[in-house]
């Protein structure tokens, strides 16, 4: 290797470790800060899909079908999952992402994952299924996947892993992922045409989403679980609301799925403070003066 190879490979290798060094110190505002930077991306890339496969267009056919859905709706965030899963890779984060949580939960977490899944499949059986067609749920189902990918990735996977960085504890962790996953809604109301009530109703019910996912996360112990989650509830919520079934006697649980998540979240959240806060003091009790700033509590 000549001279000037060496001094460039030695350059490079420098700009790597840097940029890796500033991510790995973590805290609060490195997560905001890569929320508002993927929000930005994602944006980007939806004005550039909708620039080359226009609403209306050959390829994306009938307003709301399959194929409008896939592209306007799931083509952008695959895009924004694939930037993301690249800044992973940069950092040498994928493992430590989708690996086993430093941190498991306790079995009361269950409760926001059932009442999830209750609403999700509530919401798939009161689908009108002949009147969607077979493509438009596919293509939900598939978008849907796109979803949680991203999304969970970036609060669930970043956030909480920059937050245990910096050694904040677990209650910080929960409400710092789920403000970022809130705040990251609160775009629509500039970016559709829905109105202020609806888009603070859905900021509200974000967090408290977020605080479930998070909860999942500490029960499960791997992001993918939250994920998957993730991944089933938009498109069986938005298949319903197009295409309701009506007279099914189970369409009143995805009906009220808003006010039932805010108000699982939120009955959660205070007894996961209460639960974190007494584990927190258990663990000093039995090693006093342990080392707490590592960002890997234990369970006591």
């Amino acid at each position: 290797m000549s001279e000037a190879h060496h001094v460039q490979h030695v350059q490079a290798d420098a700009s790597a470790s840097a940029w890796r060094r500033f991510w790995e110190r973590g805290d609060w505002w490195r997560a905001v800060l890569l929320a508002a930077v993927y929000y930005g991306v994602y944006q980007l890339l939806s004005l550039a899909v909708k620039a080359v496969f226009p609403a209306g267009g050959v390829a994306r056919g009938v307003k709301d079908g399959a194929l409008d859905v896939f592209i306007g709706t799931g083509l952008p965030i695959l895009l924004g999952a694939i930037v993301l899963l690249a800044f992973a890779a940069s950092l040498g984060w994928v493992r430590e992402l989708f690996g086993p949580q430093p941190v498991r939960g306790r079995g009361w977490m269950w409760v926001g994952v059932a009442v999830v899944l209750v609403i999700n499949v509530s919401a798939l059986l009161s689908v009108d299924a002949g009147a969607a067609g077979a493509a438009l749920i596919f293509s939900w189902l598939l978008t849907g996947l796109f979803v949680g990918l991203a999304e969970e990735l970036l609060t669930r996977g970043f956030v909480v892993n920059l937050m245990r960085k910096a050694g904040h504890g677990e209650i910080a962790v929960a409400l710092v992922s789920s403000a970022v996953f809130g705040a990251l809604h609160a775009g629509n109301f500039f970016t559709s045409d829905q109105g202020l009530t609806t888009t603070a109703t859905q900021v509200v019910y974000t967090f408290f989403f977020g605080v479930i996912m998070y909860l999942a996360l500490r029960l499960t112990g791997r992001l993918i679980w939250p994920i998957l989650l993730h991944a089933s509830t938009d498109p069986t919520l938005f298949l319903f609301g197009a295409h309701p079934q009506q007279g099914n006697p189970l369409i009143i649980i995805p009906s009220i799925s808003t006010y039932l998540v805010i108000l699982t979240g939120a009955i959660l959240l205070i007894v996961f403070i209460v639960s974190e806060r007494r584990r927190t003091r258990a663990a000093v009790q039995i090693a006093p003066g342990a080392d707490t700033a590592a960002g890997k509590p234990r369970i006591g």
